[in-house]
């Protein structure tokens, strides 16, 4: 065979001879760029090898550039899977930091210790995408402006400027750390924690300072991490949160198991409330406390990182947000964008959305790679599952909240179970929250909390959204079962059991804040569970307690005309009430989630 290889490097040039040449190929090299063509006929070679720079050659289909602003993961995941689908082009990934690709949902779990070494935090090794995807990479490099109308960009490298052309080019810029405008915020040291030279800064504090004390400002999933991570390392942590709660993803009800599992392993809560001034280590509190503290970390949330996309013409929504079709282009053609920056549909309400999170980030990246690659694929949005631990308990979520479902038409179940088996060793409660329509059984959204199986549980509801199966559809799926791992009846299962009943009308469910507006109305509350029950845990005030096994013959104590309430811990008893009392003719509900559901959702009010 017989090639040619344009390339302005000599030194390259010398290198893909010899080394062609060995493997039995004949060559003829030509130097300077287009100029060196013309000399030669290309048409009596069977290949031309041609230098990534070089522009586009009329009759002759050349290797495209890509550029992409920003790497971690929806660039990094973009790059690796179009290199893999794309052999010849030239991809070249800018990233203003030292780090290509390193783990931050990793970051809190260092500074306790729980991950030992920093070089875990790192993903890949930079030179180890180079070798094996023949990516060029500039880190330490920041793009500071896009030309759209030239197809090129302008980057700044050690204070030195340079500019390189582009084929198409995806914006990867992630989110930014929101910083509070707090008077004196500067008197006080105070950090964020979005990357590794942000962890380093904070690491170097502690090891050179010893500090006693943090106040950690923002109770969200990130602030909370590096709250449990930093009183595992023997800090006192304080958390200001101007919500009323902590968590605020969650319902109040379901949050409120994250502020009894904070406070159990002391760690102060602030809630409703927030940072008016600070004096050196004095922190002043709006609701007129005031702390003592030696640092802050930041931890309000994150906005889109977008100026510079908004700069070049590209259309932003929601919070700045970078605007993309189904295909993540921009306004812009040729020019595409993933990641935390983008608005995303969400899948269930069909709304504007932003989710910052690793997993959409990396199935965006991978789904552009495969537009720009040929395969045919769509940008579907997201729904929104996360996790996160905090000490001995799990939280998780997915789809919508009730916040967000105000003003539309849903129900709520609440289902209390074990991880697995109750009779086998070591089972740990499971609480799980399932929102749907009440007439067409689509599932909204879900949350759960335990120590054990919340995840798994989660995961198989969001699969059944993705799926399109109804609540009701719950019963229906095989779950894994053996003692040590589930139940034959699994909680999933309970809640579409609880669903179907709901919807035929077999039982008719009350929530938690409704209770004051149905004692108003005079109904009657009814204690199902046993004496001893009742005396450890506590009670609706003014209600009426008969136990369950008792309800056949005492019921006819209970007067028919008011509206009739029952209630246990969790829901079982109630339920089995509610049935024995509504076969004697009473008009008769009961409370959704139990006692138990009440006085969490009651204590976050």
């Amino acid at each position: 065979m017989r090639l040619l290889i344009v390339e302005d490097e000599i030194g390259i040039q010398n290198f893909l001879k010899q080394g062609l040449e060995e493997e039995g190929f004949i060559i003829d090299t030509a130097s300077n760029g287009i100029e060196g063509l013309d000399k030669f006929s290309t048409g009596n070679y069977d290949l031309l090898l041609l230098d990534w720079m070089m522009p586009q050659l009329t009759g002759l289909e050349l290797c495209k550039k890509i550029i992409v602003i920003g790497g971690v993961a929806g660039g990094m995941s973009f790059a690796t899977r179009y290199r893999r689908l794309r052999m010849d082009d030239h991809i070249i990934v800018f990233e203003k930091g030292p780090y290509v690709s390193f783990a931050n949902c990793g970051l809190p779990y260092f500074m306790s210790g729980e991950i030992p070494s920093r070089s875990r935090l790192l993903v890949v090794k930079e030179s180890d995408l180079v070798a094996r995807f023949r990516l060029d990479i500039r880190s330490n490099t920041e793009v500071i402006a896009i030309d759209p109308d030239q197809k090129e960009i302008t980057f700044i490298k050690d204070g030195v400027e340079g500019k390189e052309t582009y084929d198409e080019l995806v914006l990867s810029p992630g989110a930014k750390a929101i910083v509070p405008t707090i008077p004196g915020l500067a008197t006080i040291p105070h950090f964020e924690l979005r990357n590794i030279p942000h962890l380093d800064k904070v690491m170097t504090y502690l090891k050179e300072q010893q500090p006693q004390s943090v106040v950690i400002v923002g109770g969200g999933y990130i602030g909370l991490e590096v709250a449990e991570n930093l009183k595992k390392k023997g800090l006192h942590v304080s958390v200001v949160e101007k919500a009323p709660y902590v968590m605020s993803v969650l319902d109040p009800e379901m949050a409120a198991f994250a502020t009894e599992t904070l406070q159990k392993n002391g760690v102060q809560l602030f809630t409703n409330d927030e940072i008016t001034r600070i004096e050196g280590k004095t922190i002043q509190l709006a609701l007129g406390k005031t702390l003592t503290t030696d640092f802050l970390i930041l931890s309000v949330g994150v906005t889109p990182e977008s100026t510079l996309a908004a700069q070049a013409g590209v259309k932003t929504g929601l919070r700045g947000g970078i605007l993309v079709d189904d295909h993540y282009q921009t306004s812009i053609p040729h020019i595409y964008a993933v990641g935390d920056a983008i608005v995303v549909k969400h899948q269930i309400s069909g709304m504007d959305s932003l989710v910052p999170l690793a997993s959409p980030a990396n199935r965006q990246g991978r789904q552009l790679a495969d537009h720009l690659g040929g395969i045919k694929t769509f940008n579907q949005g997201s729904i929104g599952t996360a996790i996160v631990r905090l000490f001995d308990q799990s939280f998780a979520v997915t789809g919508l909240n009730e916040r967000q479902l105000k003003g539309t038409d849903y129900a709520v179940l609440h289902v209390h179970g074990y991880d697995h088996v109750s009779y086998f060793p070591g089972a740990t409660t499971i609480d799980l929250k399932v929102l749907y329509h009440p007439q067409t059984g689509k599932i909204l959204g879900a949350q759960a909390v335990g120590e054990k199986g919340v995840d798994k549980r989660i995961d198989v509801i969001a699969t059944a959204i993705k799926g399109g199966i109804t609540v009701d559809g719950l019963q229906e799926l095989e779950l894994t079962y053996a003692p040590p791992f589930g139940s034959a009846k699994d909680i999933v299962n309970m809640a579409g059991y609880i669903a179907q009943n709901t919807m035929a009308g077999i039982t008719r469910p009350i929530a938690w804040h409704e209770v004051d507006a149905w004692k108003a109305k005079g109904a009657i509350f009814l204690d199902t569970r046993t004496f001893m029950e009742r005396m450890a845990y506590g009670n609706i005030e003014g209600d009426v307690h008969i136990e369950l096994d008792t309800l056949f013959e005492q019921h006819i104590s209970l007067p028919k005309e008011k509206p009739i309430i029952t209630y246990c811990d969790y829901g079982s008893k109630g339920y089995n009430a509610e049935q024995i009392l509504r076969h004697f003719g009473y008009d008769v509900y009961q409370l959704d989630g139990g006692y138990n559901i009440y006085t969490k959702g009651k204590g976050t009010n």
